[in-house]
């Protein structure tokens, strides 16, 4: 036998060699898809042998600070096809395009798609997925799905927000608390074969979904309605552009109420609120739509900046006081206006002025050169340092997205007439909340807190998740001086500009303000009055707030009456107690009478009785005995009060 060749060996080992590789490639190959990859690849094999239709979560609850529901969810469903199961698919699609009010041929397109599953129309009401349902259609599919309602329609619109197609926040609360509030999607999986039909002996496997947790905010629905009745009113009765109103607990943060005009509905967020945008829509192309709702969807009482005005006198006080510049009866002299750096700057009061008069007192008239003074002797940088201390240079972190930040000049080019216009708060602008965050820090002892909406996170049982707290910031001013701008503040209101807003029994203390807008002589103004109440142990600030008021536009005048109302209707809801002072109780107004009983009394009778008292009264019905009567006999009420007697 003949000998192999040299290059006949080395072709035979070359091959065992590359036998040997491949082998061992195989093997690694085997071991990596047996063990490394194996649940991948289970994985993919499931899925492509398995069909998967998603459930969607109950989205947890928005409710107020009492339990109130504002934000839930109703049950509707949704409207799929499985385009291997369709048998007839032009019948399908004219069936679908008449129950669900869609364009035939849209649905027809959807149905020929071919994909697993394509989704038809959400958000359907019961009644017609019943009647699709009834109709036993082959490869039509019927899910349970969410529909996210607000039962008050546009109450607090700008902060509860809404959701998106998906159930996803979208603005407000709804989107700052969506990772709590969403829940996890479920699933419905279904056995198939490898053309998607479903298996006749297959098994189908459901997923159940996660519901989301409930929101428990610091809102009270009563306050919120009457700050936003109130609001309403005063714009259209003033044909304002717009107007805000918030109430918050000066102690804690918690924000009562935040009322904003115009609002919008949340149940339709996509529907303009503006007539006379509304009737140009068509002609709108997409960009202009979107400007359109993001300014109508815009909370402008936290993500717009403005000169607060006179407003911000609170705070010049508190900075001269803290620092002894001032006491509350430093003598000041308004000669209706000052020479600052070369430029005279009136006092609002000109060419008339204020005279002599003490700190309180310039408080009270809201005189402008008493808070020059002020400002000047504090100096650019102390005042700085103050404007820093309360917050004015940072959001206030309120739990809402989209907050804005105060707009000051840079310090070094803050010269005396930028000091001088910005001691009574002109040239520099901040946002409304920023504003009350300041105020409340001065009347509760001298400590910054947080504005906030949400308190806790709970599950369906009520059990807590969460207790969302906030802490107690930085020291503002002192104890002390907390004590005296309460007493000096409450003053305003007995005393000075602010006594549109008095109410006897109630001590009420405030500051109003009438802010020009820019550009300077547009004859455009803000009114806004700040108060709270009761002034010695403040539960309650509020801020109202009117953009470009037509007429008249003075704070005093137009804020401090919507100011009064809205105190008048939540400081008794608040059950806080009317307290008279001395003087007060001899006020004809706050007179008290106990209600007679005439219930079965002659109407002729019953009138000359009421009229010898003095007695305010109405007599409803056309018969001759008075039958019912309103309030109760035995009753103390008002002297002004009126009673209501009823003949049928």
């Amino acid at each position: 036998m003949d000998k192999l060749s040299i290059s006949s060996k080395k072709k035979i080992i070359f091959y065992l060699i590359v036998f040997q590789c491949f082998f061992i490639f195989l093997f690694f190959r085997v071991f990596f898809i047996q063990s490394i990859k194996a649940e991948e690849y289970q994985k993919m094999a499931y899925e492509q042998q398995t069909r998967d239709r998603l459930i969607s979560p109950k989205r947890g609850d928005i409710v107020d600070r009492n339990n109130n529901i504002i934000a839930t969810n109703e049950s509707v469903y949704s409207i799929s096809v499985i385009n291997s199961q369709i048998e007839d698919a032009e019948k399908v699609a004219n069936i679908l395009s008449q129950q669900l009010d869609l364009k035939y041929e849209d649905v027809l397109k959807k149905v020929n798609k071919k994909v697993a599953l394509e989704r038809i129309k959400t958000k359907v009401d019961k009644q017609t997925a019943d009647n699709i349902r009834n109709l036993n259609l082959p490869g039509v599919m019927i899910d349970e799905d969410i529909k996210r309602i607000y039962p008050n329609n546009n109450m607090a619109s700008q902060v509860i927000g809404f959701v998106g197609k998906d159930n996803q926040g979208i603005i407000g609360l709804e989107a700052k608390y969506d990772e709590y509030l969403k829940g996890k999607q479920g699933k419905i999986l279904t056995e198939t074969d490898a053309r998607g039909l479903e298996l006749k002996n297959g098994n189908q496997k459901r997923v159940a979904p996660t519901n989301g947790y409930t929101l428990v905010t610091s809102i009270d629905i009563n306050m919120q309605k009457y700050a936003e009745q109130t609001l309403k009113k005063v714009v259209e009765a003033k044909g304002a552009k717009r107007g805000s109103i918030i109430l918050i607990n000066p102690q804690n943060g918690e924000i009562y109420a935040m009322a904003n005009e115009p609002d919008f509905n949340l149940n339709e967020p996509f529907t303009i609120n503006n007539e006379e945008l509304l009737a140009n829509w068509s002609d709108l192309s997409q960009k202009e739509k979107n400007d359109a709702l993001n300014q109508m969807w815009r909370n402008f009482s936290i993500n717009d900046t403005y000169e607060p005005g006179s407003t911000f006198k609170v705070m010049t006080s508190a900075m001269g006081l803290n620092e002894g510049i001032i006491t509350p009866d430093t003598h000041f002299n308004c000669s209706g206006g000052t020479t600052v750096g070369g430029r005279y700057i009136k006092c609002w009061r000109s060419p008339r002025s204020h005279g002599s008069q003490t700190f309180t007192q310039g408080v009270q008239n809201s005189c402008n050169p008493v808070f020059m003074e002020i400002g000047e002797k504090l100096g650019v940088d102390k005042f700085y340092e103050y404007m820093s201390l309360f917050g004015f240079n940072e959001k206030t972190g309120v739990d809402l997205p989209g907050e804005a930040v105060g707009i000051m000049h840079k310090k070094q080019n803050v010269g005396p007439v930028e000091l001088a216009t910005m001691s009574f708060g002109q040239s520099f602008q901040i946002t409304p909340l920023q504003l009350l965050r300041a105020i409340s820090s001065v009347i509760n002892g001298g400590h910054l807190i947080t504005p906030h909406f949400g308190t806790k996170i709970i599950d369906e049982n009520g059990n807590v998740i969460e207790e969302l707290t906030y802490e107690k910031g930085r020291r503002t001013v002192s104890e002390e001086v907390s004590n005296q701008m309460k007493v000096i503040l409450e003053s305003v209101v007995s005393e000075g500009t602010g006594n549109k807003t008095y109410i006897p029994g109630f001590r009420i203390g405030g500051k109003t303000a009438t802010s020009e807008k820019l550009p300077r002589r547009s004859g455009k103004y803000i009114a806004s009055f700040s108060a709270f109440a009761p002034s010695e142990n403040p539960q309650v600030v509020a801020l109202v707030l009117v953009d470009e008021p037509q007429g008249v536009y003075y704070g005093g005048q137009v804020a401090g009456p919507v100011m009064k109302e809205l105190l008048e209707n939540i400081l008794p809801y608040m059950n806080i107690e009317k307290k008279y002072s001395e003087k007060e109780l001899e006020m004809e107004e706050t007179k008290e009478i106990l209600v007679p009983n005439l219930i079965n009394f002659d109407v002729n009778d019953a009138k000359q009785l009421l009229n010898e008292q003095k007695i305010n009264f109405e007599i409803i019905g056309n018969g001759n005995t008075i039958r019912t009567q309103f309030p109760p006999p035995d009753e103390m009420i008002n002297y002004s009060e009126k009673i209501i007697f009823y003949t049928n």
